[in-house]
């Protein structure tokens, strides 16, 4: 007798990757053509070679239990990047109760479900609510259902500015909001949210009384104008603190080590030491030789700055080959195109078979049944490869579409 398994995350089936591997499976790339695969928002830029060094310097911490919080060397470092790059003064951040270490943004961004969703679940009626972007980070719908509360999906189209608005929300699902999901730089448009709709959004998160859980792992990664932090803006605001608020951050997409794990969360202190205790429970800490390098990743902005310098080259090679096709626009902030081919499933299919290119559909990074999916017409194209190999593959999709 076969054991019968269910979850939660079962309302949303497979995940963007496995249904493009579902798309794509049997059939054969182009001939003659190498692959090129866009589909996955991985940075291929250099990391700064004392990465490696630094890991190497403290081998002997592979042998000890790492501090659940990260140790205060990183967090020490975080917040001076803080102060440095959201012009924090000195003593807004305290290191000790604002700041907890994470391995990889996605943990924080999944698991701060579990605090934020009252327990025990099943007593109230309607469920909570859970507000987030439409399209969307998977992990956000994940964390929604994982923790049984509804999923608000709130479109971001053109005619929004490629942002959620959620203040249209009638005052009854506002009031039944637990948490809200926003993503600046975002992923997939690469639209950024300016001072004026953070603090709107704050100020509904503390009059509703839900957590504000702000996805600025793309907040270093900008064509012209640094995007406005959350916390920048909380601190502009009467009172200075960060209630109803917390951001996060990671090294993967700001310093392209996604293998490195390293990332933190910053903000309501009350919420950090909620999600500090479920995290004693539930999540693995960052070992020793990774705080080290994270800490001195986190002090070190000339590589960051290379990597802007090597993203903007990127878009200019988007704008010069894409200019006035699929509605192509510049992106403010990350590494992605947002291109309305039509089509993203077939699209996708055919860049694979007659171009060796290999991009996501935008219906899988979004929620909707045909018409109703906002991403339904779209492709997510992730610059992160060379310039050549972008040249090349931009190339073809333009041929080819």
């Amino acid at each position: 007798m076969s054991l019968e398994l269910s979850h939660r995350l079962d309302r949303y089936g497979e995940g963007p990757f496995d249904r493009l591997r579902g798309l794509l499976e049997g059939v054969v790339a182009a001939d003659g053509k190498r692959a090129i695969d866009l589909s996955l928002g991985e940075p291929h830029h250099a990391f700064p070679q004392f990465v490696a060094r630094m890991v190497a310097e403290r081998e002997l911490e592979w042998g000890r239990y790492p501090p659940l919080r990260g140790s205060v060397e990183l967090r020490e470092a975080v917040v001076r990047w803080l102060g440095r790059r959201y012009g924090l003064a000195v003593g807004t951040i305290d290191p000790a109760h604002h700041v907890l270490a994470l391995s990889g943004s996605r943990e924080g961004l999944f698991l701060i479900a579990q605090v934020a969703v009252p327990f025990p679940l099943g007593r109230s009626d309607p469920a909570p609510a859970v507000l987030l972007p439409n399209p969307y980070y998977a992990a956000y719908a994940g964390a929604a259902a994982g923790a049984g509360a509804e999923p608000v999906f709130v479109t971001a189209t053109a005619e929004t500015g490629h942002l959620p608005d959620f203040s249209s929300l009638s005052t009854k699902v506002l009031d039944r909001a637990v948490l809200c999901y926003l993503c600046s730089p975002a992923n997939p448009q690469g639209s950024v949210a300016d001072a004026d709709y953070l603090e709107q959004l704050i100020g509904l998160a503390r009059t509703h009384n839900f957590l504000l859980a702000v996805d600025e792992c793309y907040g270093e990664l900008y064509d012209i104008a640094p995007p406005p932090g959350a916390l920048e803006i909380c601190a502009r605001i009467t009172g200075g603190g960060f209630d109803n608020v917390v951001v996060f951050h990671t090294l993967s997409k700001r310093s392209s080590v996604p293998g490195l794990r390293s990332a933190f969360m910053c903000g309501d202190p009350l919420v950090v030491a909620a999600f500090a205790r479920l995290r004693a429970y539930s999540a693995a800490t960052m070992p020793g030789p990774v705080l080290a390098a994270s800490a001195a990743l986190w002090d070190d902005d000339v590589h960051v700055a290379e990597a802007r310098d090597h993203y903007r080259a990127q878009f200019d090679l988007a704008e010069r080959i894409l200019l006035n096709r699929f509605g192509f626009r510049r992106p403010a902030g990350a590494f992605f195109l947002w291109l309305n081919v039509g089509d993203g499933e077939t699209s996708a299919r055919r860049l694979w078979t007659e171009a060796a290119v290999k991009v996501m559909p935008g219906a899988y990074l979004s929620h909707g049944i045909g018409a109703d999916n906002p991403g339904q017409d779209y492709i997510r194209v992730a610059l992160v490869e060379g310039v050549d190999v972008s040249e090349d593959a931009l190339s073809r999709i333009a041929r080819t579409l």
